[in-house]
Formats: C-alpha cells, structure tokens, sequence
C-alpha cells in the first residue's frame, strides 16, 4: 500500500515499514534505540520487529504491565527513570511497539522527557493502526479519568504492519472496529455500508479498510491539528463512551470494558440523542443500533449506574466554560458539535439503549 503522508510525518504500511524504518534509522544518527512494550507485545510482536531492523545503533528494550490500569503518571515516571538510568539523551529516539496504551503512554513519555526526544509508532493492535497512534495525541489517565494528562506532538513516522494483528484476540479486534464504524458515520456513508457486510469480507478488504479509516482521520487532523473545530467530531460516541468505560475500570463489581467496547454504547447513545435534537433519522439510528450490537453485543448498563456515569462526564476533555459538548449527527457524514443535552435526554437514551 502507498505510503500516506501528511504535513508532519510519514505513514508507512506493511512491505515498506521495515525499509522506511530503517532508511530512517541510518540518516538520522541517533545515539540510542529505546523500544517500549508491554508483556504481550513482548512476547508476541518484538521478536518479529527487531528481525526487520538493520542498524549498529545500540538497542534496549522497556517494558510495562499491559492494561488500561497502567496508563498512568506512576508508569511514565517508571520509565522516564529507566530511560535516565540507561543514559538516554536527547539523541535518542523511543519506538512504541504496541496497542493505545503504549502509544498514548510513550508519545507523552517521549515528548515530555529532557524536554522531548524523537519517537516513532509501531502500533500492533487495530484500534493502534486506525485511532491511537494518527494524529500525535499523546497522554494518560488521571486515576480511572481517561486522558486528562498529555500533549499534542508528532512523531517521525508511523509503521502500520497489519500482519500483528494476527496474534490479537478476537475481542481486541472488535474493540478497533469501533473507531472504524466512527470513521464512516461522521465522515462517508459509503465507507459505513462496508461494515454492514462484514461477513463477505477477507483479510485483503481489511487492509483496504484500515488505509481508508488512516486516510479519513488524517485528513480530519490536518484541518484542525489543535482540535478546536472539525477534529472534536472524532469524539463522537465518546462522550458518553468514556464515562462508561472509565466507570466500569473504576467499579470493581462491574466488567471492565475495552475502549471499542465503550465506544460503541457511546454511538448507539449519541446516534439516539441525535434523533432527539438533530433531526437524526430514526429508521437510521435503529439500523446503527443492530450493526453496532450485531458486532459487539449488548452490556447491560444498571439503572443505579446511570447517574454515577452522567457525573462523570464533567470531566470530559472537550467541555468548555461548564458546559458538557456532544458530537452529535445530523446525517451519516455530518455531525455536529459542541451540542448541549439535558440529562433527562441522556436517561432516555440508555433506556433505548438496554431495550
């Protein structure tokens, strides 16, 4: 696949991953190599990578615990001592070999230590290839308050191997699939209709299909790199999404719920509240509903949950003067944003949710 490049950095795919990598590596002169894992990237993907290097730079690998939990500011500190203690510099460059949390973890390490060293994004996860890694945000959570702690910094380029995703459990495929089935309902209908038929799909359509969700998110952030217009549509479905999510993480009697797995009961929520206050078509909304839940089935959500997961959405990201923001649709591939919504509409939404 053509290589996509956007006004910062280079986005290479599969065959020519390794080459650019290593094109890279040779003309920069970089005085030490830091790769970042977690125990899963570790065993399943690092061994697969490093075969693909051709350099004499010195090499050392950083580990973490995988997990949503250990996005943290205690986990950076970790590794902003280990990389202090292998006598990292400012030539150093970090690569982030892993899923969100690795490349949300490591762009903020490595933007923020000695003032910020070069980093590159190897994501081995789908929710990686198509969302995480895009765009240069960067951060952590604020205990189980999602990504309230970061910045907004480039890397030198992204590396999109899709063969790791051979070793990625079925549940954290779904889990990407969300952010695609966003792609396609604030940006093209046509690319959302492809989701409607994914049992006809093979390994090759999938290719086609990350390309194109990297292709919609990268022309949304080149609009608007700062996210003060066009690029909050990306948010939507998370909202909602997140508080849900963070709620679950923070409630030892529920599941924990993967990012994609919130996201999606965020979509079906907002798409709900879009016909409520957008004049979203019902019919449509009723269609989303049965291909979000076709793939990712239906999570119960508590009535005694309700009201604790709306006092969390205070702390979502895109909220300004006290006000809480929703992205919300008007049609498929024109959302709408910074829209208020009373609360009676959110309760009304989770009952259609559960119904």
């Amino acid at each position: 696949m053509k290589s996509i490049i956007t006004s910062s950095y280079p986005i290479h795919f599969n065959t020519s991953c390794y080459t650019e990598l290593n094109t890279h590596l040779k003309a920069s002169n970089y005085s030490k190599i830091f790769v970042l894992v977690d125990q899963n990237t570790h065993e399943h993907c690092l061994p697969q990578f490093l075969s693909g290097l051709e350099t004499q730079i010195h090499i050392e690998i950083i580990e973490i615990e995988a997990g949503e939990s250990n996005k943290s500011i205690e986990t950076c500190s970790g590794v902003w001592q280990v990389l202090s203690e292998l006598e990292a510099d400012r030539k150093s460059i970090l690569i982030n070999l892993g899923g969100g949390v690795i490349t949300d973890l490591g762009g903020f390490v490595a933007s923020t230590f000695k003032r910020g060293i070069a980093y590159i994004h190897v994501p081995t996860t789908l929710l990686g290839m198509v969302d995480a890694s895009i765009g240069g945000k960067t951060g952590v959570d604020l205990g189980h308050l999602k990504n309230q702690i970061g910045v907004i910094n480039t890397g030198k380029m992204v590396l999109i191997d899709t063969s790791f995703l051979t070793s990625l459990p079925q549940n954290q495929m779904r889990s990407g699939l969300a952010e695609m089935l966003k792609h396609g309902l604030i940006f093209n209908e046509a690319y959302w209709n492809k989701f409607t038929v994914l049992e006809t799909l093979n390994l090759d359509d999938l290719d086609q299909l990350i390309y194109e969700s990297v292709e919609i998110k990268k022309s949304i952030v080149e609009k608007d790199p700062f996210e003060n217009n066009e690029r909050k549509t990306l948010n939507y479905g998370h909202t909602l999404g997140h508080a849900i999510e963070s709620y679950y993480l923070s409630n030892s009697s529920r599941i924990t719920l993967l990012h994609g797995e919130a996201i999606a009961i965020g979509m079906i929520l907002a798409t709900f509240i879009s016909t409520k206050l957008s004049g979203f078509p019902f019919n449509e909304c009723e269609n989303i509903k049965a291909t979000i839940l076709e793939i990712f089935g239906q999570t119960k959500i508590q009535d005694e949950d309700l009201n604790p997961i709306i006092d969390l959405l205070k702390f979502d990201k895109k909220n300004e003067h006290g006000n809480i923001n929703f992205v919300l649709l008007e049609a498929i591939g024109k959302p709408k944003i910074n829209c208020l919504v009373e609360n009676n509409i959110l309760l009304d939404a989770f009952k259609y949710y559960n119904s």
